[in-house]
């Protein structure tokens, strides 16, 4: 692998890990009642790229990190419908366990509004991101849900 192959995987695995992170701080936000921006900041000094016990966490990119949290978290209410009307007749995003919504959140913001990502591009990122939290069938949920958003969101990248 050369140089150049290397920056592209460090970049690659940085917005994977944003996006992981992102998960995880839009989760934590269900149990806290601090505003995005102070838990987006925690994350920020403690977890993203710092050392803790010894165990060094990877560097994520951090500014897709923070629009991620602080804009899922704005959009929430019209994110949620979105996710709703895709699901199956007897699941509602309340009935999801909180770290597959948070996901299916993320994703689906980034559907809305980070376009310089490709949407399967997105998909593949958040079904590993599923397959890191769950091992049953929920990242063929998310699969099937987020393709439904994406191509009710960018019908372009689909035909």
């Amino acid at each position: 692998m050369n140089e150049r192959s290397e920056k592209r995987g460090d970049k690659h695995s940085r917005r994977t890990l944003a996006r992981l992170n992102a998960v995880q701080a839009l989760y934590q936000l269900e149990h806290d009642q601090r505003p995005a921006e102070e838990v987006v900041e925690e994350f920020l000094q403690h977890r993203v790229g710092a050392e803790l016990d010894g165990d060094q966490f990877k560097d994520s990119d951090k500014p897709l990190f923070r629009d991620i949290v602080i804009h899922t978290r704005e959009r929430q209410a019209e994110i949620d419908a979105l996710i709703a009307g895709r699901l199956e007749k007897d699941r509602t995003p309340e009935r999801l366990e909180i770290v597959l919504l948070c996901l299916m959140r993320a994703a689906t913001y980034e559907f809305m509004a980070r376009i310089d990502t490709p949407a399967k591009v997105l998909i593949k990122e958040y079904i590993g991101i599923a397959r890191s939290f769950f091992t049953g069938k929920e990242p063929a949920l998310v699969n099937g849900v987020l393709d439904k958003v994406a191509r009710e969101l960018r019908p372009g990248e689909f035909e």
